[in-house]
């Protein structure tokens, strides 16, 4: 692959997180065929929601990004488990899903979805652009401000 996301991330000096385990009944990562679906990602640091409440009136847009950015971070993390730890077999980041808490006037959902899109273009280059949906919420599991699904378009481990 010509993106080579390993060599990005030790540009980027991240390390990605152990994959967060589930928290209800659904597996983190799907397979059909070659397109891999992860499931919607919170921002867990260490086993603890690192941000909680609706934004922007509890959480500011800038700390929304930043949690996109680690949900984007556990997304990673489950997508490297699932193509076996090398996430240079990425062909494509296909689509982003980003949800928001916050109330009904509330518009700048892209601004928050931003954080998890351009990690992903900074680890992926133009792989890692794609399409993308950011909608808002009354309210989010575990009360987080932000929730972050993606998929992506890899082959199999073992093809």
């Amino acid at each position: 692959m010509s993106h080579q996301a390993h060599t990005r991330l030790e540009a980027l000096k991240i390390v990605l997180p152990q994959p967060p385990s589930p928290v209800a009944a659904y597996k983190p990562a799907i397979w059909a065929n070659d397109l891999v679906f992860i499931s919607g990602q919170v921002p867990m640091v260490d086993g603890a929601l690192a941000w909680k409440g609706r934004v922007p009136d509890e959480v500011s847009i800038e700390q929304a990004q930043a949690a996109a950015r680690q949900c984007a971070l556990n997304a990673l993390a489950v997508l490297s488990h699932a193509v076996g730890g090398d996430l240079n077999r990425v062909q494509q980041i296909v689509r982003v899903g980003v949800f928001v808490a916050c109330d009904g006037v509330f518009e700048q959902h892209p601004a928050v979805a931003n954080g998890a899109s351009e990690l992903f273009m900074d680890v992926f280059g133009e792989a890692g652009r794609h399409a993308r949906a950011a909608v808002g919420a009354p309210s989010l599991p575990l009360g987080t401000p932000v929730e972050v699904e993606v998929m992506a378009l890899a082959p199999q481990p073992g093809q």
